[in-house]
């Protein structure tokens, strides 16, 4: 069976939605004879009636409505392969799919963000905020291409790429008292305290350094983000524990101060092992690794694939 026309299908379409020959034939700047020998051999070619003739109306039978909604989704399909290679022609790359913890996405990201819109505009990169946890998961189930997360992970399937030591901090409101030079487990067990959602993983950090003074007297409270912590611990709910990059800028209304034990808070750039090296994959994924570059270059975790280059082009800086 030859392929479908989709002149006739058009026509079709037009017929039905118009009800009318000459309205259709109009729409389509054609003759009626054109538009009604289209439908014919619609007709013809599948062997039954699309349209009823009524006079100067013209009305869709079953087959007809049914033909015209196939044709429907043809044509949006259609639109979809001409857009697609209209990217392709105006420079367009790729998609490239990345989730992010809150922490990296308000300190790390916004420059390297800058930096992709400015020198890679054909690149279509999809943002998501969400827990490590999560972010491991939807890297091993491909609906996240790159993941920035915070160390420890560990999973078979993955590529972990560590890019800057961090470590975890107490904050306090300015003006607190006799506050410690170093912060001990023990006397953050005595304190109010307001730190990360549950799911997060500075909080299974901080409940692991916590854990000979579990359970707490006072159970903590929880917030969303660094930036909802801090402003918390300003309006004098608690003291908080985050990482050290929220507060790497002097804030005249906070206090801040290392733990004792230190609390190691690496932040990490994840992908799936097997995971193919498309262009706009590898650009974005050497931008994002500028900042382990800037951070001194620590050893990548687990082999590269082969090929994969380990160092990036030389982008522009825009800050950090």
């Amino acid at each position: 069976m030859r392929s479908l026309n989709l002149d006739q299908l058009r026509a079709l379409v037009e017929v039905s939605e118009q009800g009318s020959f000459s309205a259709a034939a109009r729409r389509l700047n054609l003759t009626q004879p054109a538009v009604s020998l289209q439908i014919r051999e619609l007709e013809r070619r599948f062997g039954v009636r699309l349209i009823e003739r009524l006079g100067r109306q013209a009305k869709a039978t079953l087959p007809g409505r049914e033909l015209a909604a196939a044709a429907q989704r043809i044509f949006r399909e259609c639109q979809h392969a001409d857009m697609a290679m209209r990217r392709f022609r105006d420079g367009w790359v790729g998609i490239v799919r990345v989730s992010t913890t809150n922490t990296a996405l308000m300190y790390d990201l916004p420059p390297i963000l800058r930096q992709l819109s400015a020198h890679h505009p054909g690149i279509d990169l999809h943002v998501t905020n969400m827990p490590t946890r999560e972010s491991v998961e939807q890297i091993i189930q491909n609906r996240v291409d790159l993941a920035l997360v915070t160390l420890p992970v560990a999973n078979k399937h993955l590529r972990i790429m560590p890019l800057r030591s961090q470590n975890l901090v107490a904050i306090f409101p300015a003006g607190t008292r006799d506050v410690p030079s170093k912060i001990t487990p023990s006397y953050v067990a005595r304190q109010p305290l307001v730190i990360e959602h549950t799911r997060g993983a500075v909080y299974a950090l901080i409940m692991r350094w916590l854990a000979a003074e579990l359970p707490l007297a006072r159970a903590p409270m929880h917030l969303g983000t660094v930036e909802a912590l801090k402003m918390a611990v300003k309006s004098k709910l608690g003291m908080s524990i985050v990482p050290d990059v929220a507060v790497g800028r002097r804030e005249d209304d906070l206090i801040t101060r290392p733990l004792r034990p230190p609390v190691p808070c690496t932040l990490a750039l994840i992908e799936h092992r097997n995971k193919p090296n498309e262009p706009a994959l590898e650009i974005v994924r050497d931008a994002i690794l500028r900042l382990r570059d800037a951070a001194g270059s620590p050893l990548l975790v687990g082999p590269a694939s082969p090929g994969r280059p380990r160092r990036g082009p030389d982008l522009h800086s825009a800050g950090s």
